[in-house]
């Protein structure tokens, strides 16, 4: 079920016709837990309804009654004067018919009270009703948390989600058909930034880490999960000796990757020893604004990961200020192949890598699509005319996860997630 936290987020076709989908599980062991909290909430509701319904019934029930022991001396003389009136040797006068009416007219209201309290039964019957549900409700929850621990829990949930990425290392690279509405996450921090989650480790880690602003900025915020990056608590600070240039960082496998202000110097830092690792130039790279995406903002140097490993993506003076990919070792930073891509960089809104291809957009403006991609492992490229809706109209990071397959953005001071499609390739045990 979607309220459990299951997504279908990529489909495509097989070249035999059949329909593919690659599914995502929820939050390591947040299923159980969030059916059960769901269960109990609706619990609670019930339980809450049904003590109202009591109070009020015991409060009117209390006011009738105190009425009708007002009313009981009027009822035992009229019941008197009754039978006096049925008597034939005895006549009503003028005075005592008068007395009659008025002995009436004070019992006026008991027929609406005595309606009310008809409704007052058929109220504690349905209530009847609603206790014997509850205690069934009551009753499948504690069978159901007897039968498993929340270690059992986990561990069934460990063994789904180890069938589930089973499952999706069967579909091969995919080609980019399609991009999602966005999803908007949080409104917060300035106009630039970067977000982004690990693009290699276990599912189990939901880290997510937050880095405002686009130049000389040394803080990074590290929430525990996605939801405490959506309240804004649970985090823990990271200076970064050397501040950035640029929103094009990336976490990968435990380290932070980005540009270091004022030079073409790559760093890499490790979140769990609070250090540098390792820092190298890539050769020939512009800085400063001298070869940006066309929004500015320092962001001549853009990190990316994808299935395959770790990119950069920049220029040089020698290419003519068109976009180079390189890929680099994620252990030492050097240069392990470049592609020219032919596509000034100047002229791009974004880019992101996915399965070793170049998706460009147009624009970092409203109005954008996916206008461009670049092929790797043909060195070719095509134009393309993927839809991209641009919510905030003005995007200043844009990046692919590969273990989450989603692109991750920075879009006018909102971090937005997009699903993508894409054609995948299934995998026979003999490929």
């Amino acid at each position: 079920s979607p309220d459990e936290g299951w997504q279908v987020f990529t489909s495509a076709q097989a070249p035999d016709g059949k329909c593919l989908c690659t599914a995502v599980i929820p939050v390591q062991g947040s299923c159980s837990r969030d059916l059960r909290s769901h269960q109990l909430r609706q619990l609670m509701e019930k339980v809450q309804n049904i003590s109202q319904s009591m109070e009020v019934l015991e409060l009117r029930t209390y006011r009738d009654l105190q009425y009708l022991r007002g009313t009981e001396g009027l009822l035992r003389g009229l019941d008197s004067r009754l039978r006096e009136a049925a008597d034939p040797q005895r006549s009503l006068s003028a005075r005592g018919f008068q007395e009659l009416q008025e002995q009436m007219r004070a019992l006026g209201p008991l027929p609406p009270v005595l309606e009310q309290y008809r409704a007052d039964s058929r109220l504690v019957l349905h209530l009847k009703d609603e206790v014997r549900e509850l205690a069934g409700r009551l009753l499948a929850i504690q069978r159901e948390m007897g039968a498993f621990d929340y270690e059992e829990l986990q561990r069934r949930v460990l063994l789904l989600e180890g069938r589930l990425h089973a499952c999706m290392h069967r579909l091969g690279c995919g080609k980019l058909t399609g991009v999602s509405s966005p999803i908007t996450i949080r409104a917060s921090g300035s106009r630039f930034g970067s977000w982004m989650t690990d693009t290699m480790t276990p599912s189990s880690d939901s880290r997510v880490w937050y880095m405002d602003g686009y130049y000389k900025g040394r803080r990074v915020l590290e929430f525990r999960s996605l939801d405490d990056f959506v309240s804004g608590q649970n985090f823990v600070q990271h200076l970064l000796p050397h501040p950035w240039a640029g929103t094009g960082h990336v976490v990968f496998n435990g380290s932070l990757y980005y540009n270091k202000y004022q030079s073409n110097v790559a760093v890499k830092y490790h979140f769990g020893s609070r250090s540098v690792l390792v820092q190298r130039s890539l050769p020939g790279a512009g800085y400063n604004n001298t070869f940006p995406y066309s929004w500015g903002g320092f962001s001549d140097i853009d990190f990316m990961v994808d299935e395959s490993g770790l990119w950069a993506v920049y220029t040089t003076n020698q290419n003519a200020g068109n976009i180079v990919l390189s890929r680099l070792d994620a252990q030492t930073l050097q240069v392990l192949r470049s592609w020219d891509t032919g596509y000034p960089k100047r002229s791009a809104g974004e880019a992101f890598v996915i399965c070793g291809t170049l998706y460009v957009t147009n624009s970092h403006l409203a109005g954008a699509k996916i206008y461009f991609a670049y092929y790797t492992n043909t060195s070719s490229y095509e134009y393309t005319d993927i839809p991209f809706h641009n919510q905030y109209s003005h995007i200043s990071m844009l990046d692919y996860n590969p273990r989450e397959r989603v692109l991750y953005t920075w879009n006018n001071g909102h971090q937005v997630i997009y699903n993508v499609t894409l054609f995948h390739v299934i995998k026979t045990s003999g490929e």
